[in-house]
């Protein structure tokens, strides 16, 4: 099936008019829906006209939220070319392995990465285009707002076929190794918005205003059209400081957003939670990494019940299962850390190793196959011969379903450690030691050990000014899950290794103890 998307958007701009669409907090910028719908219909022609990225081509955006809102899918679909979004906070090192892969035409830049990109991309030929005024003398950098002037705001006259064209490439996160390129039709990301309005609980609506620090380039950009086509407004914010996040949700009356678990630990101990008016806020999303019930708690508690988990995946894009507000009242620890039942549409199956379908409480792989599943990895069919079969993806995640349709994910595939013969599930013994009053966080690895192949060891971070032994916290564990699940040992450090989306790195923890052995596990 082919589509405009551009005529798809001039009738969300006839319908919504003069009510904001697109707020950059830190940028000052403001669009309503007539506005936006102009402005990404000139940025899509600009890229025709005087960048020649034409069918085939492929740009790629390393830009803060505020920037890469303005290039986002809403203006990707309107014209020829394929976007390539990455993390403005990744390395380096990763960005220019992400170039090397992608070999973009043009990549678009914060001022910030001219001295540590510019140079590599304009040695490879690649066009640099900057989000600000370039410095003096620098003819070889291109300005973005310059290229825009005089260009016209109408239709780019674009069709896609909405099924087979891919438009869109992310990396994945590399929580558990070297990142892959996911590759996404215009139709996987229509699927994000249709599964966000399939839940019975509509937390998207023609007022909300959407909140996002997270990086858009990640999980928070996925209520970026579930937004637009309900006439709400998406606001933007840099930089992942919770303080700003207080005052923005305040200023700008804000109803949703996105936080991962890390961050929603560290709002209840944050004094400016209290000094903030938050009352506007109507639904807060968590996801990305598995939420300690008891902390989970303690949030609703403070602030009340406006908390929602969604499970997605770089590889599927939309909310695939969802633990809605409603799920939160009134039912035990055990249920509240799952990840809630799945979303209509789609086909969810807890495979054996030969894939073969399991039983209800029986844990397995978690397969996955509907309208937002991407169909493979760009350039690696090795990667795609091993994760997809039949349209599912095998997403590397353990867990089962209840006998009421509850989706628990009991680890990564790879996480699971085996002691004495006995599997040990990190994120629960994690759970267990979250709970502990003086645990902000912990990651669970399995450790080298002469009898039992692996011991569990636990590296932890406290809260500022708590203390607590290691023995102490190891009884704490076996109290809740038992002898033979608690770690053997515990190390506390002052920081976990996360990503830049918040998600705790368990392979960097591993790697610390398995360096000199050829297996990484045993």
């Amino acid at each position: 099936m082919k589509m405009n998307f551009a005529r798809v958007t001039q009738q969300l701009a006839l319908a919504f008019g003069d009510r904001e669409a697109l707020v950059n907090v830190e940028r000052g910028r403001r669009f309503t829906h007539v506005e936006l719908d102009a402005f990404t219909n000139r940025v899509a022609n600009m890229m025709i006209q005087r960048l020649a990225l034409r069918r085939g081509d492929t740009y790629m955006c390393i830009l803060d939220n505020d920037n890469l809102s303005l290039l986002h899918v809403w203006t990707a679909f309107k014209g020829e070319a394929r976007l390539a979004m990455t993390n403005y906070r990744d390395s380096p090192d990763e960005h220019r392995w992400q170039f090397e892969f992608i070999s973009p035409k043009v990549v678009f830049i914060e001022n910030a990465l001219i001295d540590t990109h510019a140079p590599f991309l304009l040695e490879k030929g690649i066009r640099v285009v900057c989000m600000d005024p370039p410095p003096p003398g620098r003819a070889d950098l291109l300005y973005f707002w310059d290229l825009l002037e005089g260009v016209p705001a109408t239709n780019p006259g674009v069709e896609h076929e909405v099924n087979e064209d891919i438009m869109v490439f992310r990396f994945t996160g590399g929580t558990t190794g070297k990142s892959k390129c996911a590759r996404y039709t215009v139709d996987n990301w229509l699927a994000i918005r249709d599964a966000a309005y399939a839940l019975e609980e509509q937390g998207i609506g023609a007022h909300s205003r959407f909140l996002h620090m997270a990086p858009i380039s990640h999980a928070s950009g996925l209520s970026i059209l579930p937004v637009l086509f309900r006439g709400g407004c998406t606001v933007t914010q840099n930089t992942p400081d919770l303080q700003a996040w207080c005052r923005n949700v305040e200023q700008e009356k804000i109803t949703t957003t996105l936080l991962v678990p890390t961050l929603l630990y560290r709002l209840l101990e944050l004094p400016e939670a209290t000094q903030y008016d938050l009352s506007t806020l109507q639904t807060i999303n968590y996801g990305a990494a598995p939420m300690s019930p008891a902390k989970l708690r303690l949030l609703l508690a403070r602030f009340g019940n406006v908390f929602a988990q969604g499970y997605a995946a770089t590889e599927c894009l939309q909310r695939v299962a969802a633990l809605t507000k409603a799920d939160h009242v009134g039912i035990s620890d055990a249920r509240l850390a799952s990840a809630g039942r799945v979303t209509p549409g789609v086909e969810l199956m807890i495979a054996d190793e030969e894939g073969r379908e399991l039983p209800r409480g029986t844990t397995g792989e978690i397969w996955l196959r509907c309208r937002a599943t991407i169909s493979g990895y760009y350039r690696n069919p090795e990667g795609t011969a091993a994760e997809f079969q039949d349209g599912f993806w095998k997403s590397g995640d353990m867990g089962y379903l209840d006998e009421d349709g509850f989706l628990f994910i009991v680890d990564r595939k790879k996480d699971v450690i085996i002691t004495g013969g006995f599997n040990v599930y990190a994120v629960e013994v994690e759970a267990a030691l979250n709970a502990h009053p003086a645990v902000a966080n912990s990651a669970v690895v399995g450790v080298p050990h002469e009898e039992w192949g692996e011991a569990v060891h636990a590296e932890v971070e406290l809260h500022d000014g708590q203390q607590v032994d290691e023995q102490a916290l190891i009884d704490h564990v076996k109290s809740r899950i038992g002898r033979f699940k608690a770690p053997k040992s515990i190390s506390f450090v002052e920081r976990l290794p996360v990503t830049v989306v918040g998600k705790v790195v368990r392979r960097i923890v591993r790697e610390k103890y398995w360096k000199d052995r050829a297996r990484s596990v045993s």
